[in-house]
């Protein structure tokens, strides 16, 4: 690759535009004449739809229509999951019944949101409620009400084969049962859309997105279209998390008003809708049966899996068969069993979330590790250790089929254990236990390996040289905090030897993108990455061209010089600008027969197998045994996504990481009352804030994977996945003397001080 601007700590480029508030969100697009609509929400849980009274809010002031089901022209919404009856496909405005609070209804259009809203409340729909359900275990119950009546039952999946050979070999059992509770996105920035009608009859959507390409793959299909007569561009992102990946009825809505009344339409979600409607996350339970020797040696793992699809089946009710593949982690486990089932609930319907079945399967692991040692009397970093899979064994399959790339588990979690000071906490626990200190010590390891572009490992790119001599990125990723307007001009400033400044970035515009798989699956610098990498590379190919054959010298005789100019090798005088050739190039009566006027290069990257990064997160906390409180007095990082192209942008990505788990770990809960939420505001739903984290420590190991010329393996989803566990292990680390050996998530200082109490009454012999 060439070029020590790979690898540097390169401020983000993006950033000094969004600090001073030059970015330019959803919220920002100014469009002249546009219509605002608002949705009419379902309050009811679950219910038959009778008559909607609209007369009222159809002539309030500025309401120009009021919609109800059947007035557009639109197909149901896309399944994000395979096999599953169309029958569980969701309408836009619902139509015989409603299955969650908030469910549409109805959509009030008028001249100004104001307008709309105070229409939308005039809105009354006569719902006849039914018997609802808030958990998938009530779903599954064989005289539980029915969601869709026509399937037959709640449970949509229902896969896997017990096999009660895998403990055969145990001589000790650990069971327990691990719940990924329900968490909301909460991105900065809510959802909305803003869509102008064309002449042509297509549509310009403006959307905050993940995917633009499947945003508008999904909007021909609602709507009808034909691919070509949609526009999809994206412009800056407040965060997505996975959230923004489907396409909402809400988008689509506004794409068919659009249509219906030839006129732009915008909506905008607020933040009450957002967390009843936008899709949630995890909602995962799994009960573990780990079999090991007396030695530690695990020797069989069963994990049957519970997942909760919500009222509308979205990609996470197929997110099991995500949690299996890292059903063995990092650790050589040589028999398995894997049983799932999802099931439809009254309740927001379930999408991606940060690490999407990946977090799941480690918290589950990790946690059933960390039971095996405290039966065991070991340590829990020994256990790990005894069990990792070993450097020499790379690639290795994993008895479900994986194949993990490269990794050396046992130097991140050396790296953990020396930067933390493992033997001296641990003796400083000890003390504190022997004095029956009031502030308990816990220490939680998170081992944890992951897999990243496990699907969609195909993406495209483009980059192209101006006749100013700046240099242009077209790129497939669409970046909503990850960095790829510095990490991708990083790549083409050491193929072009441009300075940083010279580089061009253009992303989100459907118009401009051959197209993309989107930014997910910590898939964008090993995959958008490396098409811009080939893209540049080819680029600079064409320059060599032009060059030869307007100087008439041998295509082998022509080098790039290291101020990145261009000439004859050995006759540094010879040498031109990439301004000077792109200016050549531009003249098609310079150029030989077969070649296309300009400087330009694309590549489309076809990465043939998924990569695995790694880690050890090792947190050190203090739990106060009188209030229940958890405080965090470290929190130490270690891990390793291939070779780090900037460590600023990858630290970045794993500080993020590393807030959302500790938010699942000690905060965040999605909340229902008989299928009514109770969680609906950032007021009842907490998450955690910049006050309530330390400051987080971060190291890597470079364990470089051989499936990518960049090397690179993926870690926006990284620091989730590990910390969330160590977090968990060190709460009931301190707790231990209490003989608290397991606590449902959030650890909230209620349930922790509840815990407590009840340990401490057991101890007492009081009934009370």
């Amino acid at each position: 690759m060439g070029g020590s601007i790979l690898g540097a700590a390169v401020k983000r480029v993006e950033d000094p535009r969004l600090i001073i508030g030059e970015g330019r969100y959803l919220q920002d697009i100014e469009i002249d004449g546009a219509l605002w609509m608002v949705p009419v929400r379902s309050t009811i849980p679950h219910g038959d739809l009778g008559d909607i009274d609209i007369d009222g809010a159809s002539v309030a002031p500025g309401v120009v229509r009021v919609y109800l089901a059947g007035d557009l022209d639109m197909a149901l919404m896309p399944i994000g999951a395979p096999g599953l009856e169309d029958s569980t496909r969701r309408p836009a405005i619902a139509s015989d019944r409603v299955r969650f609070v908030g469910d549409i209804v109805a959509v009030v259009v008028a001249e100004s949101e104001q307008a709309a809203v105070d229409a939308a409340g005039l809105v009354w729909a006569d719902i006849e409620p039914l018997p609802a359900i808030s958990t998938p275990e009530e779903g599954a119950d064989q005289d539980a009400p029915l969601l869709f009546p026509e399937l037959g039952t709640n449970v949509i999946y229902d896969r896997g084969d017990a096999d009660d050979s895998v403990l055969t070999d145990a001589d000790i059992v650990i069971e327990t049962k691990v719940v990924n509770q329900r968490v909301a996105a909460v991105p900065l920035e809510t959802s909305g859309a803003v869509v102008s009608p064309r002449e042509d009859g297509g549509l310009d959507y403006w959307l905050g997105s993940q995917s633009a390409h499947g945003h508008k793959r999904a909007i021909s299909t609602v709507l009808g279209l034909d691919p070509s007569m949609v526009r999809v561009r994206v412009p800056d992102v407040g965060g997505g998390f996975g959230a923004k990946i489907a396409l909402y009825p809400e988008q689509a809505l506004c794409g068919a008003i659009a249509l219906d009344l030839g006129r732009p339409v915008r909506w905008n979600e607020t933040r009450t809708e957002n967390m009843l409607a936008m899709c949630h996350g995890r909602a995962q339970t799994t009960e573990v049966c780990l079999g090991a020797t007396r030695e530690g040696a695990i020797v069989g793992i069963k994990l049957r899996v519970t997942q909760d699809a919500g009222a509308y089946p979205q990609f996470a009710a197929y997110l099991p068969v995500f949690s299996r593949r890292m059903a063995v982690g990092p650790y050589l486990i040589p028999n398995v069993e894997f049983t799932w089932r999802s099931v439809v609930t009254n309740t927001t319907p379930v999408d991606a979330f940060r690490g999407a079945g990946r977090p799941e399967a480690t918290m589950a692991i990790e946690r059933a590790i960390d039971q095996l040692a405290l039966k065991l009397d070991l340590d829990p970093a020994d256990v790990r250790r005894r069990n990792f899979i070993r450097p020499d064994s790379f690639p290795y399959v994993t008895v479900l089929g994986e194949r993990y790339d490269s990794g050396d588990y046992e130097a991140a979690l050396d790296l953990a254990l020396q930067t933390g000071g493992y033997r001296d906490v641990r003796e400083e626990q000890d003390r504190r236990r022997r004095d029956n200190n009031r502030f308990q010590l816990g220490i939680g390891i998170g081992s944890y390996v992951e897999i990243t572009a496990g699907t969609g490992r195909e993406d495209w790119g483009a980059v192209e040289i101006n006749l100013d001599g700046m240099a242009t990125i077209y790129s497939a990723g669409v970046s909503h905090g990850q960095g790829h307007e510095t990490t991708f001009a990083q790549i083409v400033s050491s193929v072009l030897k441009l300075p940083i400044d010279k580089i061009r970035f253009v992303q989100g515009d459907t118009d401009a993108i051959a197209h993309s798989g989107g930014t997910m699956a910590s898939r964008s610098l090993q995959i958008a990455g490396s098409a811009v990498l080939g893209a540049g590379q080819k680029a600079l190919h064409k320059a060599r061209e032009v060059f030869a054959f307007h100087s008439e010298v041998a295509i082998d005789d022509v080098v790039q010089f290291e101020d990145g100019r261009i000439g004859v090798v050995g006759v540094p005088t010879s040498a031109m600008t990439l301004a000077e050739i792109a200016a050549i190039a531009a003249e098609p009566s310079n150029l030989s027969g077969d070649m296309e006027p300009g400087l330009r290069g694309e590549e489309i990257w076809d990465q043939e197998e998924a990569t695995f990064p790694f880690g050890t997160h090792l947190s050190i906390v203090e739990v106060d045994t009188e209030t229940g409180n958890v405080r965090i007095l470290r929190h130490i990082a270690c891990d390793d996504a291939g070779t780090i192209l900037n460590r600023m942008v990858v630290d970045g990505q794993v500080h993020g990481g590393v807030a959302q788990g500790i938010g699942q770990a000690l905060f965040e809960e999605f909340q229902y009352d008989d299928a009514n939420p109770i969680t609906g505001n950032l007021t009842s739903y907490l998450i955690p804030s910049a006050a309530s984290l330390p400051p987080f420590e971060v190291g890597h190991t470079e364990t470089a994977t051989p499936e990518n010329p960049l090397g690179a393996k993926g870690i926006g989803e990284a620091g989730t996945i590990g910390s969330a566990p160590a977090i968990v292990n060190a709460v009931i680390d301190a707790l231990t003397p209490f003989g608290i050996s397991h606590l449902d998530m959030p650890l909230t200082p209620a349930k922790i001080w509840t815990a407590i109490e009840a340990a401490r009454l057991k101890d007492s012999g009081s009934t009370a």
